[in-house]
């Protein structure tokens, strides 16, 4: 129970990558944290890319950051949608300039390159948005992990145990 009374967004958007998802919520779960599934809607349910659904709690708009201890972003093809709201990249650009945990995986890449945070930073994500992630200033690393200060990265779902452990140990220090 080592995340006791950490609050943490994770967001949602229609064709998230079910287990980049539920695999973190679950593991912050059993650490004692509370997460609130938000999305553009609140008490909507949001299918996943291989049907698994998740309902959100709140809507963007409905949240407030300064009240949560980090974000975790599912990726998937919700990823091109969710850094389409302008809540969304101010959620983001506020745990980066508060230096709260960011989880990003996969896809999830592109709400923190359209939240232009990347400029300097080590990362890693899906090969497939690698030069996307070069493009916006980051330095690339294959790697199953890659975290840079309050920012922890990973490539795709078998990297989830190494990604989840990274987030859960970041928050528990922070």
């Amino acid at each position: 129970m080592r995340l006791e009374g950490k609050k943490i967004i994770q967001l949602v958007s229609k064709d998230f990558e079910d287990l980049e998802l539920w695999y973190p919520l679950l593991r912050l779960q059993e650490e004692g944290a509370t997460v609130h599934l938000v999305g553009e809607e609140a008490g909507v349910e949001y299918p996943g890319k291989y049907g698994v659904p998740a309902t959100s709690d709140f809507a963007f708009e409905d949240i407030n950051p300064a009240d949560y201890d980090g974000v975790l972003v599912p990726g998937g093809w919700s990823p091109d949608k969710l850094r389409r709201y302008e809540k969304v990249i101010k959620i983001v650009r506020h745990m980066d300039e508060n230096q709260k945990p960011i989880g990003q995986i996969c896809h999830a890449g592109w709400v923190l390159i359209s939240a232009d945070i990347l400029q300097g930073r080590k990362v890693t994500s899906t090969p497939g948005i690698k030069d996307d992630m070069i493009n916006a200033g980051g330095k690339w690393f294959d790697e199953a992990v890659v975290q840079d200060a309050h920012i922890v990265s990973a490539r795709r779902p078998p990297d989830l145990p190494p990604y989840a452990k990274a987030f859960v140990d970041l928050l528990a220090d922070h």
